[in-house]
This record gives structure tokens, C-alpha cells and sequence, in this order.
């Protein structure tokens, strides 16, 4: 199940009364959580943490009757923390529990009435090594049937979440402004909400551009990288050196726009060497092998690979490991470094 089908349910008063959500992905945990405690009083909302308490103990609490609600929400976080202490998943991040599911089976079977538990597994994804981490957790509940999967948005998802959060927030933006607020925090849509809250109070009736997303968004200063390698790319000296400017006048953390840069340039020659032509075979190309990837971005790429030849990227790349190492050492400003650096890039 989605976190959108679970709130169609919610809104017609269908809520299971025991809930797993699987995933580390915050946004839609927190809708969930607003969505169910929001016709609860505080006292009738009570949150368990399992590496502080057991199952057996939150199983006490729910099969407990309240004086003051007859309709009660408990939340519980770690559910990791249950399982069998000699299949512990992360033994250093705490205490596993005693592996008894035996009191949430029974309670499954005849659940209180007016009581809805939630238990959240927050700390693993679904790729990679927390994959099979993660299996093991919906094994061992997997007594509760309705599971809820809180994966990470696709880049589209995370555009039309957002495009809708600034509609209901009261304000517009240019599309373009909407392609870098997207990019700039990496389709991370908990941060993209945080990011559209704090727009729908400076917007005041105005229509957000990308020059409002680069000047108010923690990060949308990636931007200012692209045209430096833009401006590489056409071997333009004057207009890089202006944009290295730029960047140290905001205050860049210079190696972190390195690291930028030398991203850009692997994949832009990993796209050349796999022979991809057009934006959208980059964009399936990185998605398919686990690489996130959004239209612009791959826009971004297929320029770069237009602008540099192979042997242009690879110099590029070679380049850029050397200034790193510069500013690692004792050196009179990291500027004259970088100034070196577009000097014989470009020459």
C-alpha cells in the first residue's frame, strides 16, 4: 500500500487498526501521522519508542481502556528494535528486543476497538544493503497486513507534489523556478515542503523565479557551477573567472563546488562512453542503473557532454583532482588555486 492510498482510506474513515510503514522517507510519515491524529485530542495520542519499551508493554497499553478517550492513536518508533537479539539488524545503534511477536499476533486476532497502533521502520530504504535489513523487519510483522512502503519520490513525483504544495500555499511559480527548487534539494519533497513553507511567506502575492529559488534555497547555488562549466565548456576565460567571483562574493565552500563540477564531468563522460545522444537516454540511462536522475539534470549533462570532447573531460577530471590536493595544502588563498585551475582549462 501507498501513503496515498492509506489516506484515501483515512478520509473515508477505513483505518486498519494496525499499521506498518516501512521506509525512510519523512514526508509522507508525517502526513500519515497528521492524517490520523487529527480529530484526536493530545491525550488520546501516545508514542512508544521499542528501544525503550518493549512489545509486550506497548501491547499492555493498547489493550488498556482510557477514561478520557474512547478513541486513542499509538505510534510506535524503532520497530527494528524488536526483533531477535542473535538476528540483531544494527547491534551498535541499540538494544535489539526480546524477537517475541507472540503478544501482536494475539492482538492482531482481536484488536481494541477504537484503537489504531502504528509502527514505524523508519531507519532502512529499500535499496542496496538496507534491502535485505528491511525484509527481515516485514517478517517479523508479518502478522500485520496492511503495510504501508514510504519510498523515496521519483523527480516527476517530487515536481508535482511540490507544484501542488505551492497551489494550496497560495502562490505560483515559473516552471522553471519549480525544475531548480526540485533539483537543488535532490527530489527530497520533506525538504522541498519545508522549502515551499518557507516561500509561501516571502511570495506576498508574487510569482517565485528562479532568481528567488537561488538566493533562498539552501543549496540552488548549484546553479552558478553549471554556468562554470558553461562558460568552460565555450572556453569563455572572462565569464568563468566572473562566475568564480560570484561564487566566492556568496560565500561557496569552494571544495564542494569541485566536487560538483567533477561530478557533472563523470557523467558526462560516463553518458559519452555509454553513447547516449539525447537528454532522455541519459535520464533512463542513470535512472536504470540506480542513479538519481531528473530532467534537468540530464539536460545539464547532455550540454556538458556536448561541450567537452572525451579527452576534454578526462583532462577535466585530472584537473580538478589536482586542485583538490591544492587546497588541501598550506596555500595563500583558495582563489589563485581555482584561477589556475579555468586558466588551463580553458587554454
Amino acid at each position: 500500500m501507498t501513503a496515498g492510498q492509506l489516506l484515501a482510506r483515512a478520509s473515508k474513515g477505513g483505518i486498519p487498526p494496525v499499521l506498518l510503514l516501512l521506509g525512510s522517507e519523512a514526508y509522507d510519515r508525517r502526513r500519515i501521522r497528521e492524517a490520523l491524529s487529527a480529530s484526536l485530542p493530545p491525550e488520546a495520542v501516545t508514542v512508544h519508542d521499542l528501544t525503550e519499551s518493549s512489545l509486550a508493554e506497548v501491547i499492555d497499553d493498547a489493550r488498556a481502556l482510557s477514561l478520557f478517550a474512547s478513541e486513542r492513536l499509538l505510534w510506535v518508533t524503532n520497530a527494528e528494535a524488536a526483533l531477535p537479539r542473535g538476528k540483531a539488524i544494527d547491534d551498535s545503534d541499540g538494544e535489539s528486543g526480546s524477537g517475541d511477536a507472540a503478544p501482536l499476533n494475539h492482538y492482531v486476532k482481536d484488536p481494541t476497538p477504537g484503537v489504531v497502533m502504528v509502527f514505524e521502520a523508519s531507519r532502512f530504504d529499500f535499496e542496496g544493503d538496507d534491502k535485505k535489513k528491511l525484509e527481515r523487519v516485514r517478517t517479523f510483522y508479518g502478522v500485520v497486513r496492511e503495510v504501508v512502503e514510504l519510498r523515496a519520490y521519483s523527480s516527476a513525483d517530487a515536481r508535482r507534489e511540490a507544484e501542488a504544495l505551492a497551489r494550496r500555499a497560495g502562490f505560483r511559480m515559473e516552471p522553471a523556478a519549480l525544475d531548480l527548487l526540485v533539483e537543488a534539494l535532490a527530489a527530497n519533497i520533506a525538504r522541498i515542503s519545508v522549502e515551499i513553507d518557507k516561500l509561501a511567506l516571502f511570495a506576498n502575492g508574487r510569482e517565485i523565479t528562479e532568481d528567488h529559488i537561488a538566493a533562498l534555497v539552501p543549496d540552488a547555488r548549484a546553479g552558478n557551477i553549471f554556468e562554470l562549466v558553461n562558460a568552460l565548456g565555450q572556453r569563455d576565460r572572462a565569464r568563468a573567472l566572473e562566475i568564480l567571483d560570484t561564487l566566492m562574493r556568496e560565500g561557496e565552500y569552494i571544495p564542494l563546488a569541485l566536487s560538483f563540477l567533477a561530478t557533472q564531468f563523470r557523467m558526462a563522460l560516463a553518458a559519452r562512453e555509454a553513447g547516449l545522444k539525447t537528454s532522455s537516454q541519459i535520464q533512463s540511462h542513470f535512472t536504470r542503473i540506480g542513479v538519481p536522475m531528473w530532467g534537468s539534470r540530464a539536460d545539464q549533462v547532455s550540454q556538458t557532454m556536448t561541450k567537452f570532447s572525451k579527452s576534454g573531460l578526462e583532462r577535466g577530471l585530472k584537473l580538478i583532482y589536482q586542485v583538490d590536493k591544492s587546497l588541501r595544502d598550506a596555500r595563500p588563498d583558495d582563489r589563485v588555486v581555482v584561477e589556475e585551475f579555468i586558466l588551463q582549462l580553458v587554454a
